[in-house]
This record gives C-alpha cells, sequence and structure tokens, in this order.
C-alpha cells in the first residue's frame, strides 16, 4: 500500500466518523450544558448527520490541498444512485394506501398461525416483509417493517430488551432477506452482472439459507419473548384515517413498482417519484404525513458515506485479498460493520481471477454482517430514522444494537456455512 496525503486524510475522517457515531450521546449532553449553541449540538446529535457532516470537512480538505476542479470532479465521480432511490422509496412505500396493503398482507397470514394474534403479527413481520425485500427492494422492506413495529409493537407498553431484540433481528433479517434474487439485496446486486449471476444460482447458494436463517430468527425471538408478547392487545394505529378505496392503494402500488423496476436509473424513478406527489397531493384525504424528512435524512447520510467511502479503497481492498476464501468470508462480516456492505462486495469485483468459493464466502459475510450497526447495510438508517424515537432519549445507541444484532447475526452465520 502506497496511500496518498489525502486518502490518508479520508481513512482518518472515516474514522473520526466511525466513533462520531457511537458518541452521539455525548452531543446530545452538550447541547443541555450549553444552551447557547443548542442547535448545533443537536445537530451532531443526529446519527443521520454523521457521515455527511465528515465528508463536507473530506470535500474541504480536497478543496485546499488540490482546488476546486478536483474536489468538484471528485463530487462528480461518485455515484449517488443509492442515497436517491433509498429516499424515493421511502416515501412512496411509507404511505398510508402501501401500508393498509402490506397490513393487509401480514394479518391474512396471522390469521392461518396458531398463535396469539399479537405474537403472530410480530412474527411475520419481521419474517415475511424482510423476505419480501427480495422482490420490492431492501430499502422498501425496511420501511414498511419499520412503520408497522412503529404502529404496532412498539406504540404498546413493552420493554427496551424487547425493543433491541427486534431491531436486532430487523435489522439483519433485511440485510440476509434480500438475497432470495440477484436484484435487491445491494451487496448481490454489486456483482451479479460482472459475475454472471442468475436467478438460480444466487437462490441455490443464498436465497433459501436466507429464508430458513430469517424465520429462524423470527421464530427465536418470538419465543424469547412469548410471555410479554402474550399480554399484548393488537394495537390499533394512532393518527391513521380511514381505510383508503382500492384504486387508490393500486395507483399507488403501480407507484412502488415502477420505481423498483428502475431502481438503476435516477432520471425515470425520480421522474416517478414527482408524479407521485402530485398523485398524493391530489388524493390527500387518503395520505399521512409523508416522511420527506425521514427520507432526506437518511439520503444524506448514505450520500455521506459513498463520498467517504470512495477514499478508502486503499485499505479495504488489500484485507480482504489477503483472505482465503474461509477467512474472506468472517473478514467480510466483520469489516461490513464498519462500512457499507455493498461497497466491500463491489471491491470485490474489481477483482479479475477469484475463485467461485471465494466469491460466495465474500458475498455471505457482507449480508451476515448487514445488521450489527447503522452503517452496515443502506436500508439500515431508513430503519433506524423511523424506531428511534421509540427507545430511551430517542435513540438506539450503537452498542445495543450490536449486542442485539449479534445472535441473530450468528444464526446466519450458520445457515451461510454449515448448511
Amino acid at each position: 500500500m502506497n496511500p496518498s496525503t489525502l486518502e490518508i486524510i479520508g481513512a482518518l475522517l472515516f474514522a473520526v466518523a466511525l466513533i462520531h457515531t457511537f458518541s452521539t450521546k455525548f452531543f446530545e449532553r452538550l447541547a443541555h450544558r450549553q444552551p447557547k449553541h443548542a442547535g448545533l449540538w443537536h445537530l451532531l446529535g443526529e446519527v443521520e448527520i454523521v457521515f455527511g457532516f465528515w465528508a463536507l470537512v473530506l470535500v474541504l480538505f480536497i478543496f485546499g490541498l488540490q482546488g476546486k476542479h478536483q474536489a468538484t470532479q471528485y463530487l462528480d465521480s461518485r455515484n449517488y444512485t443509492e442515497p436517491l432511490f433509498v429516499f424515493a422509496i421511502m416515501v412512496v412505500a411509507g404511505t398510508r394506501p402501501v401500508l393498509q396493503f402490506a397490513r393487509d398482507l401480514v394479518g391474512f397470514a396471522a390469521g392461518a398461525l396458531p398463535l396469539p394474534r399479537a405474537m403472530a403479527l410480530s412474527f411475520l413481520t419481521l419474517t415475511l416483509v424482510p423476505l419480501l425485500g427480495s422482490v420490492i427492494t431492501e430499502p422498501a422492506a425496511m420501511t414498511l417493517a419499520a412503520l408497522m413495529l412503529r404502529d404496532g409493537l412498539f406504540q404498546q407498553n413493552v420493554s427496551q430488551r424487547l425493543r433491541y431484540g427486534v431491531v436486532g433481528v430487523l435489522f439483519v433479517n433485511v440485510s440476509i432477506g434480500g438475497t432470495l434474487t440477484p436484484f435487491a439485496a445491494p451487496p448481490v446486486l454489486m456483482v451479479a452482472a460482472t459475475w454472471g449471476w442468475d436467478m438460480a444460482y444466487v437462490f441455490g447458494h443464498f436465497g433459501w439459507k436466507a429464508a430458513l436463517a430469517v424465520t429462524t430468527n423470527a421464530a427465536v425471538l418470538t419465543l424469547l419473548f412469548s410471555k410479554e408478547l402474550r399480554r399484548l392487545g393488537v394495537a390499533t394505529p394512532t393518527g391513521i384515517g380511514p381505510r383508503v378505496p382500492a384504486s387508490i392503494v393500486a395507483v399507488q402500488l403501480l407507484f412502488l413498482v415502477g420505481v423498483v423496476v428502475f431502481a438503476h436509473h435516477p432520471p425515470v424513478f425520480l421522474g416517478l417519484f414527482l408524479f407521485f406527489m402530485g398523485f398524493a397531493t391530489a388524493y390527500k384525504d387518503h395520505q399521512d404525513r409523508l416522511i420527506l424528512r425521514e427520507g432526506l435524512l437518511v439520503a444524506f447520510f448514505l450520500a455521506g458515506l459513498v463520498v467517504l467511502g470512495g477514499q478508502q479503497q486503499w485499505w479495504l481492498q488489500p484485507a480482504l485479498l489477503a483472505m482465503n476464501a474461509d477467512a474472506v468470508y468472517w473478514g467480510a462480516t466483520a469489516l461490513t460493520a464498519i462500512t457499507d456492505n455493498a461497497a466491500l462486495t463491489y471491491l470485490g469485483s474489481l477483482v479479475p481471477g477469484l475463485s467461485a468459493e471465494f466469491k460466495v464466502a465474500l458475498v455471505a459475510g457482507a449480508v451476515t454482517g448487514g445488521g450489527l450497526t447503522v452503517i452496515a447495510n443502506a436500508p439500515n438508517p431508513a430503519g433506524f430514522a423511523i424506531l428511534r424515537p421509540h427507545f430511551e432519549d430517542q435513540t438506539i445507541h450503537p452498542l445495543g444494537l450490536l449486542l442485539a444484532a449479534l445472535p441473530p447475526t450468528l444464526v446466519a452465520a450458520c445457515a451461510f456455512r454449515l448448511l
């Protein structure tokens, strides 16, 4: 490795950003101690702001070291499709008509399970919806599942242990639940075309194992907290108006499908998104508040990760290639916790001559570790933004998330490595 000055600065800023994500509570305390600058400290205490803020610092360094042309050229060279897509799909998927359809689907399936209603709904929200991510994409699945949990389970008086347990399983299940197809999980999508992986290959090497792990994780959580879940009723979501007519639901599902189908073509899906905004405004009586703020914060987070991540290839790629096929699985699982899992698999796709075993291990490790931290998988910030107001101090503490995600991560590891 022979990194440039800018690459070293980029790696240091990336490390500072990681530390910052674990230190947001410190800035919230500063806001109370220094009310004169409380607005600034509250801003720095928002996890969704962290990577965007330090990306700005990196850009200022590029301006200072290399000038305006190089700074703007670097920004122009980044691919912002994923942040834009996550923003659009969060807003479209988080509407009352789409949520009504998802609740009806889960409710119908819950009626077939020999479980108390609250237990059945929780189990299916953590199973069926993440697996639907293989069709509607992981960000859409995360948004739907998080909103359903927010309006159902989290609306009730449940323990913090259960809340963290649910979030840990949700993040892991969404990360692995999109691997039934080659186009829905970002780590798989990054390599599928380059390595020639079709639907049958992805399902045969990842999909069925992921489905088993998703079901096991949700079942274990449901059993562990069965006593608490049995005491709960079925919550009626607050602030939600009357049922939406089927015609409105159908139109908004078409918008959702359109955004998913053209997920890699920003001019198309953003155009569809603008048409959706017009439709939602025209029929606002059938809409709740659009989650524009949450979507923008998540997009800002991911865009910052894209900008900072562009300076990490010099150490990430050699670290991966120094491992054999067995070690790369665990290495990718660990590295995913401190960087986006799609970035890891993308770097792997740039290297010619990798064995089939190495490729499978790299992708499997990347999706296995996708629930360990908020930055490990692109949809995680969406779930984080929706659910964090329902935790103590209105935040999901990184260590709490890590500890909650470890057991379902180990289940996923057993499925991918032993089956």
